[in-house]
C-alpha cells in the first residue's frame, strides 16, 4: 500500500504555476524559484501534501460497515429534514437542477462536517484528476501554465524539452487565449488545463498571443511525466565545482529513481557536499520520501505514525547505502508534508543543516479509499512524527539557520543560483565543512 502525502496539495492558489496536468509545479523551472510562494498553495490540499494510501476494498463488506454505522448520522430526524429541504428545492428553485449533483453534495457535506481540510470526497472525475496529480503522469502538451490573479490572463511559464508544446513552437511567456474554443480567462486554471489535457494521440487547438499577434497552434497530446528532480554542480566558496545542488519539486512515483540518478551523476562529477532544495515542495508519496531517506541516511527510524488506536507504524533506513558528505537543506513556509519528513529526518539524524524559514506544518496522514463507482474518499487517519518524536502539525520545522529569501538578480533574466541568498548561505556552510 502506497501512502502519499498530498498537499495539499491544496492550500495552493488557483493562480499557481501548474502543468496542464494540473500538477503543482514543474521541476527545474528556475524562474519560479524567484517566486516560491506564488507556486505552492494549490498543492497541499489536492495532491502533494496528503499522505495517501490507496486501498483495494471489498466493496460489499465496506458498504455493509458504513451502512451499519451511518444510522448514527442518518437519524429519522435527519432524513426528515433532508426530505423537507429537497421538497423546497424542487418546488421553488429557480432553475433546473441535476439530482445526482444533490446526491454528491450530500456525501461531500458529510465529509466536510469533519472540518478537516485534508479529508475530501472525490467524484469519479475528481478522483481521476487526483491520481494524475499524485503520479505526475498524464497526456498533454508538456507546458507549465500560470494565471495572473488580477487580469485572469493565462501564460506559459515553462515548456518542457522534447514536448509537443516545444515541437509545435510554443514559447515561454506566450499568452494562451483559448484551448479547443474554451476561453482561458473565464475558468479557474485548474479547470482550464483539463481542456488541454486529453487522450494520447489526440489534438488540441490552441490560440495564443505573442507580441500582440494571435496565432493558431495545433498540438498532438502525448504521455508526459513531469520531472520532479533537477540538479547541477555549484562552485564552493573557493570557486571549485564541489557542491551538488538537487532541487526536489515533489515526491511522486518516479522521484526516487530521478533522485538516485542525480546523486550518482553528481558523485561522478566530483561532488564533495550536497545542497537539497525542497522550498515550496508541497509533498508527495510517503513511500517515495522514505525510500529516498533510506538511500542517503544511516540506519534508524526516519518517520513513524500513530493512528486513533495508538498503533505505531515505523519507516526506517537500513543503512546499506549512506551518503556520508556535508549536507544542507533549503526550506521555506511552503515546504510541506513529505518535504517536512525529509527535512525532519535529516535534522534529527544530525545529518545536515536546515536553512531558510519555518516549514508549513502538516503532520497528519491521509488514506484514500476508492469505491467501485470510481469515486473515492480521502480521510485523515493518523499523525506522523519525526525520528525524535515531534509532531509538527500546525507548527512546522524551524531551520537551523533562519534566513528570509532574497534574490538580488534581474527578475526578468534567467535564474542565477549565486544571486539567491539562501543558496549562497548553503554554499558558505558546506564549503566550511568540506574536508573536515
Amino acid at each position: 500500500m502506497d501512502q502519499n502525502f498530498n498537499q495539499e496539495n491544496e492550500i495552493q492558489t488557483p493562480e499557481s504555476s501548474v502543468p496542464e496536468s494540473n500538477s503543482v509545479q514543474g521541476a527545474g523551472n528556475n524562474a519560479s524559484k524567484k517566486k516560491k510562494n506564488a507556486s505552492f498553495k494549490r498543492g497541499v490540499l489536492v495532491g502533494s501534501l496528503s499522505m495517501l494510501a490507496i486501498f483495494t476494498l471489498i466493496v460489499g463488506i465496506f458498504f455493509g460497515l458504513i451502512y451499519h454505522s451511518a444510522s448514527e448520522v442518518l437519524t429519522d430526524d435527519t432524513e426528515e429534514k433532508l426530505g423537507l429541504v429537497y421538497s423546497v428545492i424542487k418546488t421553488y428553485y429557480y432553475e433546473d437542477f441535476d439530482v445526482e449533483d444533490l446526491e454528491t453534495g450530500i456525501v461531500k457535506g458529510l465529509v466536510e462536517g469533519l472540518d478537516d481540510p485534508y479529508s475530501v470526497y472525490y467524484t469519479k472525475d475528481e478522483y481521476s484528476e487526483f491520481l494524475i496529480d499524485a503520479t505526475g503522469n498524464y497526456a498533454g502538451v508538456g507546458a507549465v501554465l500560470t494565471k495572473n490573479s488580477e487580469t485572469g490572463v493565462v501564460s506559459i511559464a515553462k515548456v518542457y524539452e522534447g514536448s509537443p508544446a516545444e515541437e509545435a513552437g510554443l514559447k515561454k511567456d506566450d499568452i494562451i487565449v483559448s484551448a479547443d474554443g474554451y476561453d482561458a480567462t473565464s475558468e479557474e486554471l485548474s479547470s482550464f488545463v483539463q481542456h488541454i489535457r486529453g487522450e494520447e494521440g489526440t489534438e488540441v487547438e490552441l490560440v495564443i498571443s505573442r507580441d500582440g499577434e494571435e496565432l493558431n497552434i495545433t498540438c498532438t497530446r502525448k504521455a508526459i511525466q513531469v520531472p520532479s528532480v533537477s540538479y547541477q554542480m555549484l562552485n564552493d566558496g573557493n570557486g571549485n565545482p564541489t557542491i551538488g545542488y538537487i532541487q526536489i519539486t515533489e515526491f511522486s512515483d518516479g522521484t526516487t529513481e530521478e533522485f538516485k540518478d542525480a546523486i550518482e551523476d553528481l558523485k561522478s562529477q566530483g561532488m564533495e557536499a550536497v545542497l537539497y532544495d525542497v522550498r515550496s515542495n508541497p509533498g508527495g508519496m510517503l513511500s517515495t520520501v522514505t525510500d529516498m531517506l533510506d538511500y542517503i541516511l544511516p540506519e534508524g527510524t526516519t518517520v513513524y505514525m500513530l493512528d486513533n488506536k495508538g498503533e505505531k507504524t515505523e519507516y526506517t533506513s537500513d543503512g546499506e547505502t549512506y551518503l556520508d558528505i556535508p549536507t544542507a537543506v533549503l526550506v521555506n513556509s511552503d515546504s510541506a508534508s513529505a518535504s517536512e519528513i525529509f527535512s525532519g529526518a535529516i535534522r534529527d539524524f544530525e545529518y545536515g543543516t536546515l536553512i531558510g524559514t519555518t516549514t508549513y506544518g502538516k503532520g497528519v496522514v491521509q488514506n484514500t479509499f476508492p469505491f467501485n463507482d470510481g469515486s473515492a474518499l480521502k480521510l485523515t487517519i493518523a499523525s506522523y512524527y519525526t525520528p525524535s518524536g515531534e509532531c509538527i502539525q500546525g507548527t512546522g520545522i524551524a531551520p537551523d539557520v533562519e534566513l528570509e529569501y532574497e534574490y538580488s538578480g534581474d527578475e526578468n533574466s534567467d535564474y542565477d543560483y549565486y544571486k539567491d541568498n539562501q543558496v549562497v548561505k548553503g554554499i558558505e556552510i558546506l564549503t566550511s565543512e568540506i574536508g573536515e
